[in-house]
């Protein structure tokens, strides 16, 4: 038993050998097979590396804009259109709920100084949302609860809104028009300041109002978006079930009259979009590993015939086929594999490349590289099987008459 396992790892060592001389002795030809696994490879591993550390930055992203809070938006019913004051009054008081912020949007037209711009957003928000995001005021004040409850003419401009408006001059306790009405400048704050998980639906705002005045402007006295601030420990899946259930009650637990979104249901729809790109960008970069595999079945479909000799020789000497054929599988799988090494090491260095640009971060992603490795393995040997085959089949007396 032992002789025979020693035999065969013997042969074995021998069909390494003579392989990686025959890739030696035609470099070019070697070189050329192996770019196209390599290539393949290479694809590969930097699309799958690449979208990972993608995937990684939108999830820590998708949690710091969202973390204890959810979206609800409010379509409505036929007896109840929106949510008043009293019904987030009642949301609030929910034990999983630490605060609600309404957005009410509006396209609205700034004018000072004899200066005009059309389709600003205008975004209404309560007392709550700048106590919240209390870095929101860059200068100035935030709006407060006597904005809100009074339903103040004060707004807060954006940095776009100064250099467009107030370019050189103090903003601060200016009268802006915003739609024909008359506004204080109480503060200023960054385009992306304070934004969080509300952006994503409402956009960024332009100019921050109170909430109230916002209703007012609009003839309206209902809000049909707003975000949850959960209580600290809260778990938002039974979170967004208590609101829910509260929310029925309102609606006379009427169907479809509004939608509540957890930010854990937006990162599994993007998760799930990026899954699908990956699976088709890896598909159409794994044509190139076919093309590398036909090109290694051409070199060893050439390599069958310019060895006709040798291999009359070795069946005339009592060489089995099955060992000619595993010869030549041999020689496939390492052409193959020394493509798909090359392929992961500049899969690897040009997706950290490429994460370099995009400001993503770097995950080494031990399946790209168990896939790439794979790969080439089962190319070497799928496309190594016929020209070994030819090879172990080959009549010994014909091969030996080509001498």
């Amino acid at each position: 038993m032992l002789n025979a396992i020693r035999a065969c790892v013997v042969m074995v060592l021998e069909c390494v050998l003579m392989s990686l001389d025959n890739i030696r002795s035609n470099k070019i030809r070697s070189f050329l097979t192996l770019l196209g696994i390599m290539i393949g490879v290479t694809a590969v591993i930097a699309l799958i590396t690449t979208v990972s550390g993608v995937s990684g930055s939108l999830s820590s992203s998708f949690t710091d804009m969202g973390a204890g809070t959810l979206t609800v938006s409010v379509s409505g019913s036929d007896l109840k259109s929106g949510m008043t004051a009293e019904d987030l009054a009642e949301l609030t008081a929910l034990e999983c709920v630490d605060g609600i912020t309404p957005t009410v949007t509006i396209s609205a037209q700034l004018s000072y100084g004899g200066k005009t711009k059309s389709r600003v957003t205008v975004s209404g928000k309560n007392a709550y949302y700048f106590w919240v995001n209390q870095d929101t005021a860059t200068r100035g004040r935030a709006l407060n609860f006597v904005d809100d409850d009074s339903a103040t003419f004060a707004c807060m401009i954006s940095r776009d809104m100064v250099e467009h408006f107030f370019y050189g001059v103090d903003p601060l306790g200016k009268t802006i028009i915003i739609n024909g009405l008359p506004f204080t400048i109480a503060g200023l704050f960054e385009e992306d300041a304070g934004g969080g998980v509300a952006s994503i639906f409402s956009g960024t705002a332009d100019v921050f109002i109170p909430y109230t005045t916002a209703l007012k402007m609009n003839n309206d006295n209902v809000v049909t978006n707003f975000t949850v601030y959960l209580a600290q420990g809260a778990d938002s899946a039974e979170a967004a079930s208590d609101i829910e259930n509260a929310m029925d009650a309102m609606f006379s637990f009427e169907d479809d009259c509004f939608d509540v979104t957890t930010m854990s249901s937006i990162e599994d729809t993007m998760q799930e979009m990026l899954g699908m790109m990956t699976t088709l960008l890896a598909g159409i970069a794994s044509i190139a590993l076919v093309v590398g595999g036909i090109g290694i079945m051409n070199m060893m479909l050439t390599s069958v015939t310019e060895r006709t000799t040798e291999i009359g020789l070795k069946k005339a000497l009592g060489a089995m086929p099955w060992q000619i054929q595993t010869q030549f599988l041999i020689e496939s799988f390492l052409l193959s594999m020394l493509g798909g090494l090359l392929g992961v090491a500049a899969g690897l260095a040009l997706s950290a490349v490429l994460c370099q640009l995009l400001g993503t971060s770097f995950v080494l992603s031990v399946t790209s590289i168990t896939l790439g490795v794979g790969f080439s393995a089962a190319v070497g040997i799928l496309f190594g099987w016929a020209p070994a085959r030819k090879a172990s089949r080959l009549n010994p007396i014909d091969a030996l008459r080509s001498m």
